[in-house]
């Protein structure tokens, strides 16, 4: 009986830059967005009938919650339609990622599912309807078909491959009683109208990022959602000051919330911080490449 087993890795946001609200009531960004080891895993075998069973483990909201709602029931749906296959399947999700938390854990699902599934049942498929497929899941999930670091422009969902940095050692902190819906942290934004790219006050933050994107030296972190994040939940805070306090060269929160990372020189050091945490999640884990993300995930796209 085979079995086809695949990683699903976390992202962080190296820099996080939000020009306006756009007309049609989303949010214009500029994005870079950074793979890492941190990661759920997925496991494929084959199953009785033509269904579609998921067992999720390691995440007890995610387990209470309908089978169907899940973005890797979806996505794995959606490509069998795709594939117009409807042999049977079973999936087990293990989850490491925690949930909520700005780190990509369901996109990243979604992605390593894709990619799983077409490995389970021996199939390629280019790149251009799987990108459609994995948009149609979330904004983030096209990202996680490429991994290493990438750029998102518009509303987050259009993604661009960025040269790989050199490899960095985060120290993630999770809270367990905060969390943060991303429209609410929008909302608490109050971005302005954003009536053009060019002739705005955000005109400066756009030749910034570009500069600063395209430096295979990185950037120095950035994310516009933290004062009012920040404001809102002081404890977030408290936990970037103490990273730094810790040996973290940088800290920042991850997405819209509620996790902070912090930078260090090695990863030793991050787990020597660790200890300052006692009442949170805590991850070490490194950056990952975009090569190395494509050896682990093995990917099943048709060259």
């Amino acid at each position: 009986m085979r079995e086809i087993r695949i990683p699903a890795f976390a992202k962080v946001n190296l820099r996080l830059d939000i020009l306006g609200k756009r007309p049609d009531g989303f949010h214009e960004v500029r994005n870079v967005l950074q793979t890492v080891t941190l990661h759920d895993t997925l496991r494929f075998r084959p199953a009785r009938g033509n269904t579609i069973g998921l067992q999720i483990q390691g995440n007890e909201q995610l387990c209470r919650e309908g089978t169907e709602k899940n973005l890797v029931y979806r996505a794995v749906d959606a490509l069998r339609h795709e594939l117009k296959i409807n042999s049977g399947v079973h999936i087990l999700l293990k989850k490491s990622i925690p949930a909520g938390r700005g780190l990509g854990g369901g996109s990243s699902d979604a992605a390593a599912a894709l990619l799983g599934y077409l490995q389970f049942v021996h199939k390629t498929l280019e790149l251009p309807p799987l990108l459609q497929i994995a948009a149609s899941l979330g904004a983030d999930v096209p990202f996680f078909l490429l991994g290493g670091r990438g750029l998102g422009i518009g509303k987050g969902d259009e993604i661009y491959p960025l040269p790989d940095i050199r490899t960095l050692s985060f120290l993630i902190v999770s809270p367990k009683d905060i969390h943060v819906p991303t429209p609410d942290a929008y909302r608490w934004l109050h971005a302005p109208a954003l009536d053009s790219l060019t002739k705005n006050s955000a005109n400066h933050k756009l030749f910034e990022f570009c500069a600063l994107c395209w430096s295979a030296q990185g950037e120095r972190l950035s994310n516009d959602f933290e004062p009012a994040v920040f404001q809102q939940h002081p404890r977030l805070e408290e936990i970037h000051r103490e990273l730094l306090q810790r040996g973290a060269s940088e800290a920042l929160l991850a997405g819209s919330g509620s996790a902070v990372f912090g930078v260090f020189p090695s990863p030793a050091k991050a787990r020597r911080a660790v200890v300052g945490f006692p009442h949170d999640q805590t991850f070490v884990c490194e950056t990952i490449s975009r090569s190395r993300y494509a050896r682990r995930m093995k990917s099943a796209l048709a060259v």
